[in-house]
């Protein structure tokens, strides 16, 4: 009984913002430093994910390919792209899609394909017989970009892919080590302002809109913490408002998290964000997919979506 009453009493002496703090839901969450997870660091930044009753923490990794095997263990949630995820079900990890992350759109071209202005590559179909470097060859990417040949009536297997990490292409580019590169913001900017030329969009070849990035977790944890999913998504809703009405604020939390120079973060463009998830997104990428030989039997998308309650 004692016990009890110097419990109730140290509550008691906290004050208000103690009960809030043990009703918190703790959520260990994954970042990549590109400015697709912009929202999440402001909410965590401005203490909107507080208010929210949620006490996230962020941890910062170089890419998003082994992240879905860390779900359930190290990280509640993650980012991840259509083909990863859908990889990663097949090959028996329980999870789900739970937040969207951003979209390419017609209108916001984050990624695009960059060639030198003297190269003589004018169009898709001049690619074949050519060199492009890919971020990586099992990348949502390079899945788009052949997608993208194909519709434009190119065999991928005529293109030869080398992985090159975005920080190198333009170098690479420029030394003619090869001909075409896969780039992305804030990238796509720097190569158009230093006079190369883009060929187009390969994402919009899938759909436009179309799905890019979005947050995943264990589907045991999601569908029992549909509450939690629903603030998280309140929360990075709230911070997208603090980007589009506080351009200053936003961009110094991009220069934390990324830590890009100051010069280079005033220039970066946002993508288009969107934090709704539907299975039809997902079921877009499946198709593609299958179009390029990765089957996924007796998977249905219909399953792979937790939504908030």
């Amino acid at each position: 009984a004692a016990m009890g009453f110097f419990g109730l009493a140290a509550l008691t002496a906290l004050g208000p913002a103690g009960v809030l703090a043990q009703q918190k839901v703790q959520i260990r969450a994954a970042y990549v430093p590109v400015a697709t997870w912009l929202p999440a660091w402001v909410a965590k930044e401005k203490g909107i994910f507080d208010r929210n009753g949620l006490e996230v923490s962020l941890t910062r990794f170089p890419n998003l390919v082994t992240l879905p095997g860390s779900l359930g263990k190290t990280f509640d949630m993650a980012p991840t792209t259509a083909p990863d995820f859908l990889n990663a079900v097949a090959g028996g990890l329980n999870l789900v899609a739970v937040a969207g992350g951003t979209v390419e759109t017609s209108a916001n071209r984050t990624f695009q394909v960059m060639v030198r202005p003297d190269s003589g590559i004018n169009s898709a179909k001049d690619l074949a017989g050519k060199r492009i470097a890919s971020p990586g060859i099992a990348s949502v990417m390079h899945v788009a970009f052949n997608h993208w040949l194909r519709a434009n009536g190119v065999d991928p297997a005529s293109v030869t892919a080398v992985e090159v990490p975005f920080t190198s292409m333009m170098d690479q580019l420029k030394a003619g080590r090869i001909d075409a590169v896969e780039a992305l913001q804030p990238f796509v900017g720097q190569m158009l302002g230093a006079g190369f030329k883009t060929l187009g969009a390969p994402l919009l070849s899938v759909a436009d809109p179309v799905l890019f990035p979005f947050w995943i977790a264990e589907a045991n944890w999601a569908r029992s913490n549909r509450d939690v999913i629903r603030r998280w998504i309140a929360s990075l809703d709230e911070a997208l408002k603090v980007i589009r009405s506080d351009d200053k604020a936003a961009r110094e939390v991009l220069a934390k998290y990324t830590g890009l120079p100051e010069a280079v973060v005033a220039k970066i463009p946002y993508p288009a964000y969107q934090f709704t998830i539907s299975p039809g997104q997902i079921e877009v990428w499946q198709k593609v997919l299958a179009s390029q030989g990765r089957q996924f039997p007796g998977l249905d998308v219909r399953n792979l979506v937790v939504t908030a309650q």
